[in-house]
């Protein structure tokens, strides 16, 4: 099977590192638009040839999209009027509702399956990318009934034979969950980052105190602007939901401090400990 993977950075890398894990004869198409990664993926053995957009493409059995999601936004039309009538189209992205909306009316809808693994790291680039980064992760489908059973099926089957967990939904429902549970998340990491580095302007021993909590809170904050800006603006409508709720709790906490209420603190943090037994849940489900 020829696939291309068009951006060879951690999603796109990892992906074909894992396809030639799982499928050896996989024959690997890199389209990447800085040469650069292009040359450092087929150094590190992500591709095995290194095509312009157009010709990879148009000569693959599966095409995959792992860009920036406002790159995405061009790159589907393009890709499904260069597509052979019996490939198939997928895409990475971590906002569904626009790119659905583009596919929409296409002549090949259904040779394009949206879908978004729910896996990454901080790091960027075909040197970050691994084998394994899918493995036991989350891979979210969107509106499969709009896709062709067969390219369905073959996504199916590709990513059950890499471990990932299986998941359906609607495009504006995945793009809405994905605002609390992942956005948010990162505009967090980013914030705290910018006010620590404000503070340590003055205080230049700041960073010597930063602990482990610190590092793993901030650890978003080194992901790549390039993909993030992108998101934020394309999700903005629900991220700016997601940050009134969090705002509004972030202001109760500051009462609480300045009221010098310990009492409503431990109610509160006890409160937000129920995540622990939430989480611990859904990874069993994983396990099982």
């Amino acid at each position: 099977m020829n696939v291309c993977v068009v951006g060879l950075g951690l999603l796109g890398g990892s992906f074909a590192l894992a396809m030639k894990e799982k499928f050896p004869e996989t024959n690997i198409i890199g389209v990447d638009k800085n040469p650069e990664n292009a040359d450092k993926a087929l150094k590190l053995g992500i591709a095995d040839e290194i095509k312009e957009y157009d010709e990879g493409i148009s000569t693959c059995d599966l095409a995959v999209l792992a860009t920036p999601v406002n790159v995405m936004h061009r790159q589907l039309p393009e890709a499904l009027d260069l597509l052979d009538e019996k490939a198939i189209l997928i895409d990475f992205g971590s906002t569904k509702e626009a790119l659905c909306e583009i596919a929409e009316n296409h002549p090949k809808r259904g040779r394009y399956v949206a879908l978004h693994p729910i896996a990454g790291t901080e790091n960027s680039g075909p040197e970050a990318a691994f084998a394994h980064l899918l493995h036991n992760k989350m891979m979210i489908f969107c509106e499969v009934n709009r896709s062709d059973k067969d390219a369905v099926d073959l996504n199916k089957r590709i990513f059950k034979s890499m471990n990932m967990h299986l998941s359906y939904m609607g495009a504006a429902e995945h793009d809405l969950h994905i605002a609390y549970v992942s956005h948010l998340s990162h505009i967090s990491s980013f914030a705290l980052g910018l006010t620590v580095l404000e503070k340590e302007k003055n205080e230049k021993n700041i960073f010597n105190m930063a602990g482990s909590g610190f590092s793993s809170t901030v650890r978003l904050a080194k992901s790549s602007p390039e993909m993030w800006a992108p998101i934020f603006k394309q999700n903005g409508e629900n991220i700016s939901e997601a940050l009134d709720a969090y705002i509004q709790k972030l202001v109760e906490f500051k009462e609480i401090i300045d009221n010098r209420n310990d009492g409503e603190s431990l109610k509160e943090m006890r409160k937000a400990n129920e995540i622990r037994r939430v989480l611990a849940g859904i990874q069993k489900k994983k396990v099982s």
